[in-house]
């Protein structure tokens, strides 16, 4: 029997990474594939053209685009947002296919509220200064989840439980950043002078919804996390955010028997 879908207005995900290592497409086509949405938001990383190496792209990654243009050719509006990691593609931003519109930058308006979608990458203080840096933390990231995969091989092996390297680190690392800049803050404030009521995010891969207060005001700041180490989306339906954990999902026993890497 079918795994049935859930209905929800918009489903934001975002830092899928496809191309890159740690990315977990497998997990990515279960969620997809789960969800019946009205409107898809890519809030960026979607494709690690940093990472991107001509020997990988494994099926899963590719059934990742297959499940987008899917939903585009069902009629569902896809808005793929660009980031730091696929940032070539700015120079499409406005870019209107059928259903799918590229862009930079997205205000929506859902029931009287106006929703404010980018990547963030802008707030980084290590995008704007040493875009070189940030490049080669990203390629040190990578083999970072090479060795952790090879640990882990061996803990299994010996019957103890797995650990995440790339998760303490990358959390540590994003966390710096934030303290440095005042990452959400200042989107929080940037949103709030510009008349927005929710300003959505990714980036850090620090998924969370909050309500952020400063002297100009109050907003509702959102991100999406990530598919590398949170695996998580964002879900808007009857007129209420909610953050959807991957480990969280209930799936049916087809789902469950499949195999990591089977195509659907």
């Amino acid at each position: 029997m079918a795994q049935p879908k859930r209905k929800v207005k918009v489903a934001v995900i975002s830092d899928v990474h496809l191309g890159f290592l740690g990315c977990k497409a497998w997990e990515l086509n279960k969620y997809l594939d789960s969800i019946d949405p009205e409107i898809l938001i890519i809030n960026g990383d979607f494709i690690d053209i940093w990472q991107f190496r001509s020997y990988y792209f494994p099926k899963q990654h590719t059934r990742v685009l297959q499940q987008v243009f899917k939903f585009v050719s069902e009629g569902v509006k896809v808005y793929y947002l660009t980031g730091n990691h696929d940032e070539m593609l700015r120079k499409y931003s406005g870019l209107i296919l059928g259903n799918l519109i590229l862009d930079d930058k997205l205000v929506l308006t859902l029931d009287g509220k106006k929703h404010w979608f980018f990547h963030g990458d802008i707030f980084d203080i290590t995008m704007r200064g040493s875009r070189w840096l940030a490049k080669l933390g990203s390629t040190g990231y990578e083999l970072l989840i090479i060795i952790n995969k090879l640990v882990n091989f061996f803990l299994t092996l010996f019957g103890r439980e797995k650990i995440s390297f790339s998760q303490a680190v990358k959390a540590a690392t994003k966390r710096g950043i934030k303290k440095l800049n005042n990452y959400e803050l200042t989107a929080a404030e940037i949103a709030i002078d510009n008349g927005y009521d929710f300003v959505i995010n990714g980036h850090i891969h620090l998924p969370c919804i909050k309500e952020i207060t400063t002297d100009r005001g109050t907003i509702t700041y959102l991100n999406s996390g990530d598919w590398v180490e949170n695996m998580t989306a964002l879900e808007y339906d009857e007129g209420k955010w909610k953050l959807v954990w991957f480990k969280d999902l209930k799936f049916t026993n087809d789902w469950l028997g499949m195999e990591e890497g089977e195509l659907l």
